[in-house]
């Protein structure tokens, strides 16, 4: 029986323009997807938000490009939090899944990894290539 897990996931970008959120945010949910096998269909619903600093496009705007054009989205602001890590983008996907919680892969990347050093990956070059070959055949034209 399908339940709804949550699957979490933050990275960071070097440059808050457009382009550069974008394609951070693409290839965390690429990623996210990738190590948990969801599909479209089976996410309920994703809140995205960013770090007061990020304020050049909606990251959510990367899922409807990867296709997620009947997903529930939601962006906001995290709390600004002193010392808290700057320029992060963290994405909450609510997963209609036969998984249990202990299986789900959270992800967490670049240096965004200090949140959660248990759950970070650090991808090879081999991985990224593969990610970003996945993520430009997935890419729609919105």
């Amino acid at each position: 029986m399908k339940v709804c897990r949550g699957v979490r996931g933050a990275t960071t970008v070097a440059q808050v323009d457009r382009e550069s959120v974008l394609a951070a945010t693409r290839e965390l949910l690429a990623a996210m997807v990738r190590a948990n096998g969801i599909e479209a269909d089976d996410v309920a619903s994703a809140i995205f938000t960013t770090t007061p600093d990020i304020t050049s496009v909606f990251p959510a705007t990367a899922a409807r490009q990867l296709g997620w054009l009947d997903v529930p989205l939601m962006c906001g602001h995290e709390m600004d939090v002193a010392g808290a890590l700057p320029l992060c983008i963290r994405v909450m996907i609510h997963w209609n899944t036969e998984r249990p919680q202990a299986e789900i892969r959270h992800i967490y990347m670049h240096a965004a990894r200090v949140l959660r050093p248990d759950k970070s990956i650090v991808l090879s070059e081999a991985d990224l290539y593969e990610l970003n070959r996945w993520i430009d055949e997935h890419l729609v034209t919105l």
